[in-house]
């Protein structure tokens, strides 16, 4: 056994990988295709990517071939961990209704890492998901962003707190006769009161701290408050609001209230968002638009094959996700949406974007995933045609530098 393959059985078995990944075609996002590419992966993190001719694969390192190579797929708004397959109240913890404005629940308390609503969209070449807390009442929680594997939260986390998720509209009101919030403007009213609250909250808190002159005693001098401190979050801007809005009236109104207080918003969902691109474009907030192929009743009866395309001519950056399915099997997977949209207006280039480094910029990971570039992760997905073509399977993925996934599907 030479030194460099005895090497890599020590790594591997250590829980490193040394995996070398060769596509007919590689599509890295970072720069043009590459014909007859490979990548390779070391320690969890792409070493080097470029054309065979140019990059050799190492003695001893694990090899895998296939047509298509693409980044991991990147699901931009999800609620799989939180939501189960089974459809029963014992997997169903994203959204918590005793209450409609709940911003302290967190996403790491409620994800399950051994859903296999995760090893099923994994096996389809996802491997980063923004999930958390989703629409159905008016603030719902936290979200996070996580890779699809890991036996434990702490062994999948990417980003503990990634936005606090808002739904505006019908899906925010109480259902009850006489419960709050029971129109459009009471969620706004609330969400103001809400957000003044936090404000003073932030000024005490740096009263106390200028007083004392050490920010260290600041939580010594008020109680804390678990609510006020994370939306204090979102007003400092370390946090976005994700605001789950379908109609264009109830668009407008997220973006007065997001410039109200400062606040860095996403839109999600957003069906009549092609109605107001000239106000989106100058507020200037991306948008994680709604599945593709959403069904078409209620706020969202207005949506479009074709809002993709329009997005990007219009010059305003968005990203596809899955969304949130209330029946089996609880999910959408973010290849296909893709796909239709670049069967309707958008470029396949860019409906790749969309699930890869567009979807990583707006969840703020793009340092580490949505493109395959020397330093980041290696998270890789592998197909034996064009990804978007029904007939083609997922026939392996790499997360981490780590083959998670041969399962052709």
């Amino acid at each position: 056994m030479t030194r460099t393959l005895l090497v890599g059985v020590l790594l591997a078995a250590c829980g490193y990988a040394q995996v070398a990944v060769r596509g007919d075609t590689v599509y890295t996002i970072a720069g043009a295709p590459i014909r007859d590419g490979v990548v390779l992966m070391r320690n969890g993190k792409i070493e080097r990517v470029g054309p065979a001719s140019q990059v050799s694969v190492p003695e001893g390192w694990r090899l895998l071939r296939a047509k298509v190579v693409t980044p991991g797929l990147v699901d931009a708004h999800s609620t799989v961990g939180l939501s189960g397959y089974l459809n029963i109240p014992q997997d169903q913890d994203q959204v918590e209704h005793s209450a409609p404005i709940q911003p302290e629940l967190r996403a790491i308390d409620s994800y399950n890492p051994r859903e296999p609503l995760i090893e099923y969209v994994r096996s389809l070449g996802v491997t980063t998901l923004h999930t958390g807390h989703g629409p159905g009442i008016l603030l719902s929680g936290q979200t996070m962003v996580v890779k699809t594997t890991g036996e434990t939260v702490e062994d999948a986390m990417v980003k503990p707190l990634a936005m606090v998720a808002v739904t505006l509209g019908n899906g925010g009101r109480e259902s009850q006769r006489g419960k709050s919030p029971g129109t459009r403007s009471k969620e706004i009213a609330m969400l103001r009161a809400e957000f003044i609250k936090a404000q003073e909250y932030q000024r005490k808190l740096d009263k106390a701290a200028s007083d004392t002159g050490d920010k260290e005693k600041k939580d010594n001098t008020q109680a804390r408050d678990l609510r006020l401190e994370t939306l204090g979050r979102v007003l400092k801007g370390e946090v976005p609001l994700l605001v789950t809005v379908d109609r264009a009236n109830d668009i407008v109104t997220a973006i007065r209230l997001a410039q109200e207080f400062g606040i860095h918003m996403v839109l999600d969902g957003a069906a009549e968002c092609y109605m107001v691109l000239d106000r989106i474009k100058a507020a200037g907030y991306p948008i994680i638009l709604h599945p593709t192929m959403e069904r078409a009743f209620g706020e969202s009866e207005n949506v479009s094959f074709e809002t993709a395309a329009k997005l990007k001519a219009a010059g305003i950056r968005f990203a596809l996700q899955s969304g949130y399915e209330s029946y089996v099997p609880k999910t959408r997977v973010v290849l296909f949406e893709a796909a239709v949209a670049a069967a309707n207006g958008l470029s396949f280039g860019d409906a790749l974007a969309s699930i890869t480094i567009d979807a990583a910029r707006i969840i703020g990971v793009d340092q580490r995933v949505g493109s395959l570039e020397a330093g980041k992760d290696g998270d890789v997905a592998l197909y034996d045609g064009d990804p978007f073509e029904y007939t083609t399977h997922c026939v392996g993925v790499v997360t981490d530098g780590k083959v998670v996934s041969e399962v052709r599907r």
